[in-house]
C-alpha cells in the first residue's frame, strides 16, 4: 500500500482521473467532482509525475487518453466501481424497496440504458439500481434482487431465464472495416490490430479460441490493445482502435445505428448463453418480478 500512494501521491488523484476520462474533459470532472479546473488540472500533472507517463494528450479544448492512460483507466474506473458496489452494498443491507439489477458495465451500458427509459414510462414508482462488478456476486450476502450471468445455465442456488445464446463476430468502427486489408477469408484478419479483453476475474473466450472454431490453428497472437473491461472494448473498436469481439445481445444496437460495423457471417455460437438469474432461498419483491419480467420481455 505504501507503494501505491508513492505512485498516486493522493487518492483523490485516482477520482480525478476517472472523472476526466470519463468525461473527456478537466472542466466536465471539475463540475462533476465539485472542485475547480485548476485543481483537476493539478491533480493530474501530480498523478502523472508520480507515475512518470503522461496519462492525457491535451489539445485545444479537447483531451484525449494515451495508451497509457487507456491503460490505466481501465484499471481505475474498474476498481473504483468495485469500490463503490461494495459500500452500497453494505449501506443498503436490509433494505428491500429498491430493485438491484447487477451485471458487467457493458451490459448496464449498452443493454439496459438504452432502454430504460420505457421501463420509467410504464412503472415510474420502481427504484432501480444498477450495480456493475467483475465477479459473481452472492445475490443473497449482497442483497442483489436478479443479476445477469454468462455461462451454461447452471447455478443451482438460483433461478435462471436465457436472455440470449452467446454468439461473437468481429466488430470495428465502419472505417476500421473498410480500410481492412483483404477481409475475404478468416485468415486475413490476422493481418489486422486485434483488440482483446482480458478480464482478471472471470474467463472470457479468446482470439484464439474463435481463429481454432473457425479451423485456423496454430495461431500466434502478441500484438493489439489489452483491456480489462467489454465496455472499454467497445469504446476502443468505436474510435478505430482496432477490431475487437462484438457479443451479439451487446452490440447489435450499435450495428444498428452504423457506430460499429460487424462480420457477423464470422460468427461463432458457443455452448454458452446470457441469464437472468435470481435466488431460490428468498422470494423476489413484488416490484423485482416486474423488472425480471420486463427484461425477459425483451427475450
Amino acid at each position: 500500500m505504501r507503494n501505491t500512494l508513492k505512485l498516486i501521491a493522493s487518492p483523490r488523484n485516482l477520482f480525478v482521473f476517472e472523472a476526466a476520462a470519463r468525461l473527456g474533459s478537466f472542466t466536465l470532472a471539475a463540475s462533476d467532482l465539485g472542485m475547480q479546473q485548476p485543481s483537476v488540472s493539478a491533480a493530474i500533472k501530480q498523478l502523472e509525475r508520480s507515475l512518470g507517463v503522461r496519462l492525457f494528450d491535451r489539445g485545444h479544448r479537447r483531451i484525449t487518453l494515451t495508451n497509457a492512460g487507456l491503460r490505466f483507466y481501465a484499471d481505475v474506473s474498474q476498481s473504483l466501481r468495485s469500490i463503490e458496489s461494495a459500500a452500497e452494498a453494505v449501506h443498503n443491507m436490509g433494505n428491500t424497496e429498491y430493485v438491484t439489477l447487477n451485471s458487467s458495465s457493458a451490459f448496464s451500458f449498452y443493454w439496459m440504458m438504452p432502454k430504460l427509459h420505457r421501463l420509467r414510462e410504464f412503472y415510474p414508482a420502481i427504484d432501480l439500481r444498477l450495480q456493475n462488478s467483475v465477479h459473481e456476486p452472492d445475490l443473497d450476502a449482497e442483497n442483489i434482487s436478479i443479476a445477469v450471468r454468462l455461462g451454461d445455465g447452471n447455478w443451482p442456488e438460483c433461478h435462471v431465464a436465457k436472455i440470449a445464446d452467446e454468439i461473437i463476430f468481429p466488430v470495428a468502427s465502419p472505417k476500421v472495416m473498410r480500410s481492412a486489408r483483404n477481409l475475404r477469408s478468416i485468415p486475413n484478419l490476422l493481418n489486422e490490430r486485434l483488440i482483446h479483453l482480458e478480464e482478471p476475474v472471470r474467463m472470457r473466450p479468446t482470439w484464439k479460441q474463435w481463429f481454432e472454431h473457425h479451423g485456423v490453428m496454430d495461431v500466434q497472437i502478441s500484438e493489439g490493445l489489452r483491456l480489462n473491461d467489454y465496455a472499454l472494448v467497445l469504446q476502443a473498436a468505436q474510435n478505430g482502435e482496432g477490431i475487437a469481439f462484438g457479443w451479439q445481445h451487446i452490440v447489435s444496437d450499435l450495428v444498428d445505428k452504423k457506430l460499429l460495423a460487424a462480420r457477423d457471417d464470422w460468427a461463432w455460437q458457443t455452448s454458452r448463453g446470457v441469464y437472468l438469474v435470481w435466488s431460490k432461498s428468498r422470494p423476489l419483491s413484488d416490484n423485482a418480478e416486474v423488472v425480471r419480467d420486463w427484461i425477459l420481455s425483451f427475450v
